[in-house]
């Protein structure tokens, strides 16, 4: 069977994907999956997007990809946007939504939508693990392993009527803030690129050192303060 590493949430940092993948490499990974949010970030937008383009990975859109090239810019997308070519722009542009390869389906946010969470809920409550009766309503209902991102957490669920769905986590990013629908923060309380690898219907995860100060200077020299202390620590400041 073809070893599998499974990736998502990159946001342009090079460094981590590149650990990522000698990593995965190493352990006898021959295949890749990509599931989004490949460049936004104050990092190396133009570089990961060489770098995707030439592995040709089987790879599908997140929300900052579809964001990407809009009108009303958050920070992190403009910084990228900024940088990208016409080439990388085309590239961006023709990545599908949703990807269905063998018995896996591949998404970033959920069926309905590429900013909800599929494992987990924003509520009143803040972040927490979805219930077994919302996940459902998220799926693509005739999957047997949905793959998705977005929330940057590595987990895995099993459904009662064994339908799976696994999140890698996060590449390149460890830890943020978002507003939609409720403020919440998100902390894996370290800096490591992660990832998961798909073996014969076994997944396992995995988290790589990587030179994130490097990454977080590059952050910090463009600007983003914030982004900066998320990738030296993978924690968010007095939460």
């Amino acid at each position: 069977m073809i070893r599998t590493a499974v990736l998502s949430d990159i946001h342009g940092n090079l460094p981590a994907l590149e650990a990522v993948i000698a990593d995965a490499t190493a352990q006898g990974c021959d295949a890749f999956f990509n599931l989004g949010d490949s460049l936004s970030g104050p990092l190396w937008p133009a570089e990961t997007a060489d770098r995707l383009i030439s592995l040709d990975w089987p790879t599908i859109a997140g929300n900052h990809e579809r964001q990407l090239f809009g009108t009303r810019l958050g920070a992190s997308d403009a910084f990228a946007a900024a940088r990208l070519s016409g080439r990388h722009r085309r590239w961006v542009e023709s990545l599908p939504a949703t990807l269905a390869i063998n018995d896996a389906w591949l998404c970033h946010g959920s069926a309905r939508s590429d900013i909800e969470h599929l494992l987990f809920s924003v509520d009143t409550v803040g972040f927490r693990a979805a219930t077994d009766a919302e996940i459902p309503e998220r799926l693509d209902g005739a999957a047997t392993l949905t793959l998705c991102g977005h929330s940057h957490v590595a987990a895995e669920r099993r459904l009662r009527d064994g339908r799976r769905i696994a999140n890698p986590g996060s590449v390149g990013l460890p830890a943020y803030t978002d507003d939609r629908l409720y403020p919440y923060a998100v902390s894996n309380g370290d800096p490591w690129a992660r990832y998961a690898i798909l073996d014969d219907g076994r997944l396992t995860f995995h988290a790589v050192d990587y030179d994130h100060r490097a990454a977080a200077r590059r952050a910090r020299d463009g600007g983003f303060d914030q982004w900066a202390s998320w990738l030296e620590t993978g924690k968010i400041p007095n939460t």
